[in-house]
């Protein structure tokens, strides 16, 4: 005998609490990077662009996507942003009122890179070619005659 189906379910993404979490540590992170002049060779002369904050449930930890520009020196970036995530945190605590402010992690936006394969596809001449004359592929696939 199956159990029985929980009472109550998680929501399947994100809370509204926790988007608009999100973009407020967001928001005051990417003023923060802005205006601070950091120590760590890494970060000099790296931009970095902040594309979205995942906040867990309890709003106590806060993923950070970043993409430094144009992916140069990713690795090195991420890892000189978790270094100074205590700083960041302690800065990001006067500039935003919240019960808590949450635990740092910065990881890479993965989003351009699936992007950028996805416009390299989308460039082949066959995808092309059936991007741009649809109805002759499916006809010629069919083996119909169009009428």
């Amino acid at each position: 005998m199956p159990p029985p189906p929980p009472r109550h379910r998680a929501p399947p993404g994100p809370t509204q609490r926790q988007l608009r979490a999100g973009e407020l540590v967001r928001h005051a992170l990417v003023e923060i990077l802005r205006v601070e002049s950091f120590t760590d060779p890494a970060l000099q002369g790296h931009p970095v662009t902040l594309t979205q904050v995942r906040v867990s449930p309890d709003l106590k930890h806060a993923l950070c996507y970043v993409e430094p520009l144009r992916g140069e020196a990713a690795g090195e970036v991420i890892g000189a942003l978790n270094r100074a995530a205590k700083f960041l945190r302690g800065r990001l605590g006067h500039e935003i009122e919240m019960k808590f402010t949450p635990a740092l992690k910065f990881v890479r936006d993965e989003s351009f890179d699936a992007a950028e394969h996805i416009s390299r596809l989308l460039a082949d001449p066959r995808v092309r070619r059936d991007v741009d004359n649809p109805d002759e592929s499916s006809d010629a696939s069919s083996g119909e005659e169009p009428f």
